[in-house]
């Protein structure tokens, strides 16, 4: 990093054009990563990335120039180029800073871990993903690990460090039979040390990719057609991530360009919604200590009891809102990325609903047990969903898994749809790719059920 005195000068660069805010953000960060397929090491890896970036703000523009190189010289020619987008002379002088120094709670570091100990961990889900049943022909692992180590500052004052240890497990089983193949992934991560894995199981990991292949490798396609469904917990809030909380970050509300604009204080969801992004979490793996312009991260109650209450919102979606105030919620991949409005750790809180009661009493329909990925228009709320592992539901009872389920819809539609909320939550871990890069964010939910939304697939009645 670099030193308060080194780092005036540049923000005071940043400023001699004209830009009312100047901000420099520095990161040294280390990752680590073992890949193996069958119980073998395929490679295994090492990275250091360390760079910094400024960004100048005058009014509603932005520029931002960013450089591998954190000598002096090389960053103060950063500002000067972040500077050369406006045209201007200078008005304001960077102030004294307030440090604001945070870090997650290490046990052990990643740098202390031996790579046997990684290897370890893989062949033990592999190997209880090989041992679930003989149609499992392959499974693969991935184990990854990263020590961030960031610091922003600005000319507003403030200066803050943060500490990011992230790291995650990936398994993959591949059941086969007669030609045809089905894939089950499981994927566990947290936001901590490498004790997060006293908490992941990864025997339980491998055995439970292992039964999602096997399971929709004996399942019927899918029916389809406009049916309640019930979406359980864990990355079944990715519904919630994808087909709402984007259309509530300012990246799109600050342009127009979602279907939330101007709703704050009016009834958008089901009266028994209540939906919280909150990267205050201990040791989860979307959460932060201050977002990457410095603001403290906090718990952000996005709809209470239906109720639009406030959007995700960083400092040039504040200007772009009208003074919106700041949620703690502005997050970049890396230093070539200049920050915006993401997520952290966003779910359902949990509702008064019994879980088992959604199914016993929906008739037919789909219970989504397991999410995929998905895709989402901010702007009209469109959404396509895959299902991972589903079941059809006749008569009230789970009849036959199903495979090849899409959910579709739109976003604001299915807010108002939610008829059942259960009492448990749990968050399921992913990688959310928008302006600002790749970032670990949050999902989760409790289970809930949707009065109706169309259910893509290309089988016939069941």
């Amino acid at each position: 990093m670099v030193s308060k005195s080194i780092a005036a000068a540049v923000l005071n660069e940043a400023l001699k054009t004209g830009a009312d805010y100047s901000e420099l953000f520095m990161q040294d960060s280390e990752f680590n990563e073992v890949n193996m397929i069958d119980g073998r090491v395929e490679n295994a890896s090492y990275q250091r990335k360390v760079g910094a970036g400024v960004r100048v703000l005058k009014g509603t523009s932005s520029a931002y120039a960013y450089t591998a190189d954190t000598s002096e010289q090389a960053v103060m020619e950063a500002a000067r180029s972040a500077a050369a987008a406006l045209n201007g002379v200078k008005e304001f002088e960077s102030k004294s800073f307030a440090v604001r120094q945070g870090s997650a709670p290490y046990e052990r570091r990643f740098a202390d871990v031996r790579n046997d100990e990684r290897v370890a961990l893989l062949r033990e889900g592999s190997a209880a993903a090989k041992a679930y049943s003989p149609e499992i022909t392959q499974v693969t692992g991935k184990y990854l690990d990263a020590d961030h180590r960031i610091m922003v500052c600005n000319s507003e004052g403030v200066w803050a460090e943060d500490v990011r240890p992230r790291t995650r497990s990936f398994i993959t089983a591949v059941a086969m039979k007669d030609g045809e193949a089905q894939t089950g992934y499981v994927s566990p991560g947290l936001g901590m040390g490498f004790e997060a894995y006293r908490q992941i199981d990864m025997k339980q990991t491998g055995e439970e990719a292992a039964r999602i292949a096997v399971t929709m490798l004996h399942a019927p396609e899918c029916p389809s057609g406009a049916v309640p469904v019930v979406i359980d917990g864990g990355f079944g809030g990715v519904i919630l991530h994808e087909a709402c909380v984007h259309s509530l970050e300012a990246t799109a509300v600050g342009r127009g360009n979602s279907e939330f604009c101007g709703k704050l204080g009016q009834k958008i969801a089901s009266s028994i919604v209540t939906a919280v992004d909150d990267g205050t979490m201990k040791g989860e793996w979307g959460s932060i200590t201050y977002d990457d312009e410095g603001t403290p991260s906090q718990r952000n109650v996005l709809i209470e009891d239906g109720i639009l209450k406030t959007y995700l919102v960083d400092l040039l979606g504040s200007r772009r809102m009208n003074g919106h105030p700041l949620t703690g919620s502005s997050r970049r991949q890396d230093y070539t990325f200049a920050p915006t409005s993401r997520m952290t750790n966003t779910f359902f809180a949990p509702g008064k609903d019994d879980e088992e009661e959604m199914i016993r009493t929906m008739g037919e329909g789909l219970f989504a047990a397991k999410m995929g990925g998905g895709s989402v228009n901010p702007l009209t709320g469109e959404f396509q969903f895959a299902v991972t592992e589903g079941y059809w539901v006749k008569d009230g009872k789970i009849y036959s898994p199903v495979r090849g389920a899409t959910l579709i819809g739109r976003g604001a539609d299915v807010l108002m749809k939610i008829d059942r909320i259960g009492r448990r939550m749990w968050l399921g871990q992913g990688m959310c790719g928008s302006q600002s890069g790749s970032i670990p964010t949050n999902v989760g939910q409790p289970r809930i059920r949707v009065s109706e939304i169309t259910v893509g697939g290309k089988g016939g009645a069941l």
